[in-house]
């Protein structure tokens, strides 16, 4: 992962988590899982919990509070076994993976090779750990090599987007704040390394003992992948469909210029696919693909439309726009969230005004380095 901090993210009736995943602030239409609600913490359990004969989920610790789990996933293949994505790199997380192998029969060494939705540190870097000893394949999404080349700071002049995008928000007095809490940019992270194959879009991997069909899903990171197991009827989603949380759009060393355009139209991509049974990275197994893209396409409406009321009362900059809305599912205000989060909801707003531009619902126009965005027709009027 390029960004070290925890982050929030809620969705009702789901209480706070933290999700290293770049999950958004904001909340959404609530969960699409079908474990009842006393039972929303069971997808943690550790274990290798058989989704169907052949393929195990596979809980893996995160280090710290909230959403504390990510999802591997083992599949049973002709030449061992097929992991989609792999955990983050600690010792705990070896350790736990190590034991749920063990539970089939298996270990490290059965492991052919593993295949990675996205770039963040805790779906690749184990992968990575795992690789160095036991010489496994990995691959990862083609449009990865963007951010991960600036991570493996291979161009030396490169510098995060982040601080510009919050230049460009008008977000001074949070720039500020950070400044004073020694806020820094994060180091070059153990874990990462290139992959041994770059996943193409369309891709098919065949296991012998089932097909999986690699599908770019750009939004949450530029590279994210999906696969598609159709003759069985699921799709390993990653993290670009959650069933309790909403992924956050706003935060990739390298990022498209619109990927809150990408995001939905990769939303729109699956709901356009025969509808699956959902593997999330975070959260249980789902019956329905579709239920959870109305919902995550419903939220985001829902927040374009409450951010363009707000351009209706005058010029106004991303940053006084996220201060207007609220966030999380407990309506907080823009100044209660703790900087890191201040930080996305003030990109993952940036990200919802530029889809309006582009949209042609309002229009920017820059005061030097900082842009005020108004609805079009007062553009227009003007």
């Amino acid at each position: 992962m390029v960004c070290q901090n925890n982050l929030v993210c809620l969705v009702p009736p789901v209480q706070p988590s933290l999700d290293p995943g770049f999950a958004s602030p904001s909340s959404d239409g609530g969960p699409a899982g079908d474990a009842p609600a006393g039972d929303k913490y069971q997808w943690l359990e550790e274990g290798a919990h058989e989704v169907i004969a052949g393929v195990y989920r596979i809980p893996l610790p995160l280090p710290f509070d909230g959403l504390r789990a990510v999802n591997a996933y083992a599949i049973e293949a002709a030449d061992g076994l097929v992991m989609i994505d792999s955990g983050w790199l600690l010792e705990a997380t070896h350790k736990q993976l190590e034991r749920s192998l063990a539970k089939i029969g298996a270990g490290f060494g059965d492991i052919s090779r593993f295949l990675v939705t996205h770039i963040h540190r805790d779906h690749y870097t184990q992968a990575i750990g795992l690789r160095r000893i036991y010489g496994m394949k990995v691959a990862l999404g083609a449009e990865e090599k963007h951010s991960l080349d600036l991570v493996l700071r291979k161009d030396p002049q490169a510098v995060s987007p982040q601080a510009g995008r919050l230049v460009r928000a008008g977000a001074e007095p949070l720039m500020k704040q950070m400044a004073q809490a020694g806020m820094q940019p994060p180091p070059r992270e153990a874990g990462y390394e290139e992959p041994d194959e770059w996943i193409a879009s369309g891709q098919i991997y065949d296991l012998g003992t089932r097909r999986l069909e690699a599908i770019a899903t750009p939004g949450h990171t530029r590279g994210h992948v999906v696969f598609a197991d159709t003759a069985a009827g699921l799709l390993f989603a990653g993290d670009h469909v959650l069933p309790h949380i909403t992924p956050s759009i706003s935060l990739e060393a390298a990022p498209q210029e619109l990927p809150l355009r990408d995001f939905i139209s990769s939303l729109l991509l699956v709901r356009r696919m025969p509808d699956l049974a959902l593997l999330p990275a975070h959260g249980p197994v789902s019956p329905s693909v579709h239920a959870r893209v109305d919902e995550l396409l419903g939220h985001h409406d829902a927040r374009l439309s409450a951010m363009l009321a707000v351009l209706a009362d005058g010029p106004r900059t991303a940053y006084q726009v996220a201060g207007a809305v609220r966030w999380t599912s407990r309506s907080k205000l823009l100044a209660e969230l703790d900087l890191m989060n201040q930080m996305l909801a003030v990109g993952e707003t940036l990200s919802h005004l530029d889809l309006l531009v582009a949209r042609g619902l309002a229009a920017a126009n820059s005061d030097g380095e900082v842009q005020h965005f108004r609805p079009a027709e007062q553009a227009a009027g003007r």
